[in-house]
């Protein structure tokens, strides 16, 4: 499994060109979120960080999500989101 995942999902997959890595860690975080899969949203959270989203992309993403795929699974990827990159300023 672990070279399935490195070579084919981010060894080819990740890489092609039809769809940023950014655009490709939103569509991830949000599936992750929606099928309540924590262990893997903690780390592709940073990826998307990473990748170029933005902590408010990602939690307006997330709030967006909780009227499709429940408000408990968004509440808890919000909360590891705020977990990762700390609290909100302001």
């Amino acid at each position: 499994m672990v070279e399935l995942t490195d070579d084919v999902l981010f060894g080819d997959v990740w890489k092609r060109p039809v769809l940023s890595p950014r655009d490709r860690s939103l569509v991830t975080v949000t599936a992750l979120a929606a099928l309540y899969r924590g262990e893997q949203l903690n780390f592709h959270l940073r990826l998307a960080l990473d990748n170029g989203l933005s902590r408010e992309e990602l939690a307006e993403a997330l709030t967006h999500l909780a009227f499709y795929a429940g408000w408990p699974n968004a509440m808890d990827a919000l909360g590891r989101l705020k977990e990762i990159t700390g609290p909100a300023a302001g």
